[in-house]
This record gives structure tokens, sequence and C-alpha cells, in this order.
């Protein structure tokens, strides 16, 4: 005798949430990797200054994915879909201050 499955539904804007909430997570702990002094046995000053700036860099990077992500969540809640041509890629500004 088999026993029922129960169904779990999966939802984008479930799984939006739940993203956004281990992204969140992610950003605390670059920003506290950020405010940790580089490694001593580093040669040059030049390189521990790289290695903390890569560091900001992908910090930056995902806290700006995160930003198109509420965005999307936001859409997804107001209308119900994604439209096709919604721009996530960010502003002006963002796109060119690399």
């Amino acid at each position: 005798m088999s026993r029922p499955q129960k169904k779990v539904d999966f939802t984008t804007i479930d799984a939006a949430e739940r993203l956004l909430e281990s992204m969140e997570y992610a950003i605390n702990n670059m920003i506290q990797e950020i405010r940790k002094p580089v490694d001593q046995d580093l040669s040059g000053s030049q390189r521990k200054a790289e290695l903390q700036s890569i560091k900001a860099v992908d910090a930056r990077e995902l806290l700006q994915e995160r930003q198109r992500l509420e965005q999307m969540i936001k859409e997804l809640k107001q209308t119900g879909n994604i439209a096709e041509s919604a721009d996530y890629s960010g502003g002006f500004a963002e796109r060119f201050s690399k």
C-alpha cells in the first residue's frame, strides 16, 4: 500500500525570495572578508590592494544582482509574470562603472 506523496509546489517568487535571502548572507560574508587584513606573507602593497579590490568588486556585483532580483520579484508580485522586454541588466551608471 503506497502513501500519497505530498506535492511540493515550486514557485518562481518563492525561489527568488529564497535566493534573495541567500544573496544577503553572501554579501554580508563578503563584507566581513573585505574587512579582514590581507595575508602578510604576500609581497608588495600593490598585490594586497589588488586582492582587497577584487573582493570589493565581487561584493558590489553581487549587490547589483540582488537589486535586479528584487526588481524581478516586485514585478512578479505586481503582474504575475515577467515582461519579456524587462531589462534587469542595471542602469546606465552601473553598466559603465567598471
